[in-house]
Order: C-alpha cells, then structure tokens, then sequence
C-alpha cells in the first residue's frame, strides 16, 4: 500500500540525461582508461555522442560514442583502443544507464618524448 499523497509511478515523470553529460562521462572514462594503461605518458581524450532515446524501462536510450584521443608513442595502439572501448562501454551503461552498441576510435595525435623535448634538436 502507497503512503497517503504519494503519486503513482506513471505519473512521476520521467528522467532524461543530457548528451553532452554523456559526452563527459565518455570522454573521462576513456582518460581514466588511458592513464591506467600509460600512468606516464602524455593522453588526452574528447568524446562525441548520438543518444537514441527509447520508451523501455530498464535503459534510458542507446549511445553512439566517438572518441578523439592523443596518444603516446611508441605504444600499442589496438591494445589501447579496446581498453578505452571496454571503458567507455562499462561507464556509460553503468552512470547514464545507457546501452553503448558502439565506440568508434580516433587517434588524432602521437606524442613522442624526442619531439615533446623544448631545445627542438635532431632526433637521432
């Protein structure tokens, strides 16, 4: 039995997670990912999403995640990717109840410690 002036549960409303919220979550999963894969090495990444609400009860909607990430080198680079992809995959489902069919995986830069160097001499 409800308690007195409580509203049923199809007239609560409901809760709708905004895409770039989910964009953040993406983008700090896949940095999480790639600090505990190189603790050491320069990583950055930024996300894009495409979230396809749906009317089920047990997920808030479907998204579609790309991921732009700077990466250091030289490193393996596939090996990187899966683990930002299992990451990102396992937050989102987890933080924005989300089902994550796809991340999609960009390497927009390689960093190299003989070009991060400030005095610009020959690398040998």
């Amino acid at each position: 039995m409800s308690p007195p002036g409580a509203v049923a549960a199809g007239e609560r409303g409901s809760t709708r997670i905004a895409d770039r919220v989910v964009a953040k979550i993406a983008a700090q999963a896949a940095r999480e990912a790639l600090r505990r894969e190189s603790p050491r090495a320069r990583t950055d990444a930024h996300a894009t999403v495409t979230v396809h609400r749906r009317e089920e009860r047990q997920y808030f909607g479907e998204a579609r995640v790309r991921i732009a990430m700077e990466l250091g080198y030289p490193s393996d680079i596939g090996a990187q990717s899966r683990v930002v992809r299992r990451q990102v995959t396992e937050r989102v489902q987890a933080l924005a109840n989300m089902t994550v069919p796809e991340v999609a995986v960009e390497v927009e830069r390689l960093h190299s410690p003989q070009l991060d160097r400030t005095d610009r001499g020959r690398v040998r």
